[in-house]
């Protein structure tokens, strides 16, 4: 049993779902939703699976396939899953039936609307599973594809600028990567993301730079900081990272529901993912040369996108905002794992505290975020297609199962105790406060800002005088509150024993943390 691809079947499942999903060309019948909603199933168990029988304490890649695939340009089949990446899996393989069950009303063109989910789920698993980078960009690119006719095709009235600016800036990004990895293959003569990593932690990058063409050791690395420059760029991009986030608030407000979903989920964590496994391991050296200014870029995106979202009336922008907000903590925790800690005596247990919040911190937003955007759309959808903030209060007194599940999942994005959003929070606070002291000061007003901004959501909205045309206001039906209680449920478990999914990341911290050592 041990020896079945399973991540081949991972990955193949919802590829193969969306295609038959699409032959099969039928938009009369619930089949397309159905057979959607089962693949995604048959995903999230195979998931679950593969997580009972990970082994947490090993830092090295479990149920591996490796295979010859191009050996004149070293390009392998090469998949795996370790502590960097399992999370991942689970939150990729947990959103997709979200996202279905988000998108059951879907009328135009259920068939390719289904079969573009799958593909998009699919791209992101085969992104969390990759291990040379040529199979890596594939399903990299795989991702893009799909979200942009999602948005273009199924978008709000300003569909075509969303995924026009979607499309610009990640295409960008995926160009820079490119060409920066084609820098590293000519130099190396390696795609392998692992044995590029030794390379990059040894220093023996810019050297071969030179040997191969022929350049100084000046020149080699400065080249090296050009292709450092083009794969921070591309993650940069996905992640968000300020100045290059421009394209999300639209993106996300124009989207549907369940794609918005997916996006803010698990496609954001693409770039966190490409920052923790290809640009630290790879470029640690030019990391820490770019690192202070790198800092305040995290800074000033946390206040300002906190800020932002303060300032905002529609509801999916007010929670695009704040996406950006809390990936901000997990590229906090990130870059000050490369600070040297100063006169700490173990500085590696507070680096260790940090990237243990980040890998947390992914799934928690993921999983808080995309229940943000489906309490959203269920608003709307009630609201006939209303979503500012100046359109509602009191609906806690019609509504108040939707007003109480909603809220728990706005105080999860708030970080309060014994929910899943606090534990990850305090563990990257915990780690960059003595690493990096001011950056963590100078954060915690986006801390404020962003409670002052969720308070504010929650008076608007759910208190205050109830107007008139919301007296007649449905509160969930049980089949939309057995779909989201799940999810609920997480929350709530993970805040009261967060260990549930730490376990699975402990082995991948301390070797992650002893790579990247001083």
């Amino acid at each position: 049993m041990s020896q079945l691809p399973w991540i081949t079947i991972l990955t193949l499942l919802p590829l193969l779902g969306g295609a038959a999903i699409l032959l099969s060309g039928n938009e009369k019948t619930p089949w397309p939703r159905r057979l959607a909603l089962g693949v995604c199933l048959g995903v999230l168990g195979l998931a679950v699976w593969m997580a009972a029988h990970f082994d947490g304490a090993s830092a090295a890649p479990q149920f591996e396939e490796r295979h010859d695939w191009i050996p004149a340009l070293a390009v392998e089949y090469r998949a795996g899953v370790d502590g960097l990446s399992v999370l991942m899996v689970l939150l990729t393989a947990l959103l997709a039936p979200m996202a279905v069950l988000a998108s059951w009303g879907v009328s135009r063109r259920p068939p390719l609307y289904f079969a573009l989910m799958l593909w998009l789920q699919a791209g992101l698993l085969g992104t969390f599973t990759a291990l040379n980078f040529f199979h890596w960009f594939l399903y990299w690119e795989l991702s893009l594809i799909p979200a942009f006719f999602l948005i273009r095709l199924w978008g709000g009235a300003r569909r075509g600028e969303a995924a026009t600016q979607f499309f610009v800036y990640t295409m960008a990004g995926s160009v820079t990567l490119l060409l920066a990895f084609l820098a590293l293959f000519l130099a190396t003569g390696k795609f392998d993301l692992l044995e590029l990593a030794g390379l990059g932690r040894s220093g023996a990058l810019a050297p071969a730079l030179a040997r191969e063409l022929g350049w100084s050791e000046a020149a080699a690395r400065g080249g090296m900081l050009v292709i450092f420059g083009g794969v921070l760029l591309g993650f940069a991009v996905k992640t968000p990272m300020m100045p290059f986030h421009s394209w999300l608030p639209l993106t996300y407000a124009e989207a549907p529901t369940g794609v918005t979903m997916l996006l803010t989920g698990a496609l954001s964590k693409m770039g966190m993912y490409g920052f923790l496994r290809i640009l630290l391991p790879i470029f640690p050296g030019q990391t820490r040369q770019a690192l202070t200014p790198l800092l305040w870029l995290t800074v000033a995106g946390i206040v300002i996108s906190a800020g932002a979202a303060l300032a905002q009336r529609d509801l999916k922008r007010v929670f695009a905002w704040s996406s950006i907000n809390h990936l901000g903590y997990c590229l906090l925790g990130t870059f000050v794992l490369l600070r040297p800690g100063g006169g700490l005596a173990q500085p590696e247990l507070e680096q260790s505290a940090a990237l243990a919040g980040v890998l947390l911190q992914m799934f928690n937003h993921g999983l808080t975020a995309a229940l943000l955007f489906w309490f959203t759309g269920l608003l709307a959808r009630r609201a006939g297609g209303r979503r500012d903030l100046e359109d509602f209060g009191g609906l806690r007194r019609v509504a108040p199962v939707f007003c109480g599940l909603m809220g728990i999942a706005i105080f999860s994005s708030l970080g309060l105790p014994g929910l899943n959003g606090f534990i990850s929070e305090f563990l990257i606070f915990k780690g960059v406060f003595p690493l990096a002291p001011w950056a963590a000061a100078a954060s915690l007003a986006g801390l404020l800002l962003t409670a002052i901004f969720l308070l504010n959501l929650l008076q608007k909205v759910f208190n205050g005088p109830l107007a008139e045309r919301w007296r007649g206001f449905p509160d969930l039906t049980w089949g939309e509150r057995l779909a989201t209680a799940p999810a609920i449920a997480l929350l709530l478990v993970i805040g009261v024993y967060p260990q549930l999914f730490l376990r699975l990341v402990n082995g991948a911290v301390a070797g992650f943390v002893n790579q990247l050592r001083f």
